[in-house]
């Protein structure tokens, strides 16, 4: 089959096509033939090294993070999904690849496609969404009346948070650029602070939760705006001893990743808060909870532009350098 791979970890002209053998399909797994994958922020990381000690993936890594595709064949355990099935998913993180024509996943991880959906825009969903749902839902739990920051909220991220934090009850704040204010307005935000006007943290106060998408300074002025016993969760901060563990890495790492964080959660300490890092996990248990509402209208996917698969590394570079003004960018197979 033809995929897109990388060969050597930092090489940014690396990514490129190639063909690598058809997936095996287990007891439990479903193989998908996909039709639309979409780009993330974390498949730059990936390509760059920036978690190998933790996520040691063997050399040529096919990328790809989320999918919408049809089911070509079921393993004998299968007992959720048949051939024909339109479907889509975030894989586990060991056993990504959806920069391919094929992969097989367990079907725990599996949901059924919005049937509203095209491919395009489902395969858009399952990695942002289901951040979002355990950001929102999982860590932070949030409650009706509570008040909730999210970052960047016209990105791939925070265009599923603000919809999703609205219809938890909460009070949502975000922000955005100029030309991105009434894009997020209309997604639910009830405030929209433009970054290129305003310093979020001199205008919002007593939040209760922020989903941080960014990292750097905008998550060390994000304290700043919380209530004391308020949350801070990140996927763009330094990861942290939970995290770590959660991978099952070894006690060494747990310091190491412990130490990344120090400083964060030190100055969270003393304002009162709470920081963790989130490394989303896949769940077709999680993803058919977002299904509903995605059929229900409540939530509905942005899509910034459509790449073919040949074009796979411009997809990735468009990303890279931040050309996208909303939502997200997904490849194509058709």
């Amino acid at each position: 089959m033809k995929a897109f791979m990388v060969e050597r970890y930092g090489d940014k002209a690396g990514v490129r096509a190639g063909e690598m053998p058809a997936p095996q399909v287990g007891a439990d797994d479903v193989l998908v033939r996909i039709h639309a994958a979409s780009v993330n922020p974390l498949d730059l990381k990936l390509r760059d090294g920036a978690f190998k000690v933790i996520l040691p993936y063997r050399l040529p890594l096919v990328l790809g993070n989320d999918f919408a595709g049809v089911v070509v064949r079921v393993g004998p355990a299968v007992t959720r999904f048949a051939v024909g099935d339109e479907v889509y998913a975030r894989p586990d993180k060991d056993r990504i690849g959806t920069f391919a024509e094929l992969i097989a996943v367990h079907q725990d991880d599996v949901a059924l496609k919005p049937a509203g959906l095209t491919m395009e825009e489902a395969a858009s969903l399952p990695l942002v969404a289901l951040a979002s749902w355990q950001a929102l839902v999982g860590r932070a739990q949030v409650r009706p009346g509570q008040k909730v920051l999210i970052h960047a909220g016209a990105g791939g991220v925070g265009t599923i948070a603000v919809q999703l934090a609205k219809e938890l009850g909460a009070y949502v704040a975000a922000t955005a650029s100029t030309a991105e204010v009434d894009m997020v307005k209309d997604l639910g935000a009830d405030v929209v602070v433009d970054y290129e006007k305003q310093a979020f943290e001199t205008v919002l106060d007593g939040y209760d939760v922020v989903l941080d998408t960014l990292g750097g300074e905008t998550l060390a002025k994000s304290l700043q705006v919380l209530k004391p016993g308020g949350k801070i969760i990140s996927v763009a901060g330094p990861p942290d001893a939970a995290f770590a563990r959660e991978l099952g890495a070894n006690p060494v790492h747990w310091l190491a990743m412990g130490a990344l964080s120090l400083r964060t959660r030190l100055r969270a300490r003393r304002r009162h808060v709470t920081y963790s890092f989130l490394f989303m996990k896949a769940s077709g248990d999680e993803l058919r909870e977002l299904t509903m509402l995605v059929d229900a209208g409540t939530i509905r996917p942005v899509v910034d532009r459509v790449f073919p698969f040949d074009q796979t590394p411009e997809a990735m570079e468009y990303v890279e350098k931040g050309r996208a003004k909303a939502g997200k960018v997904v490849v194509a197979m058709t």
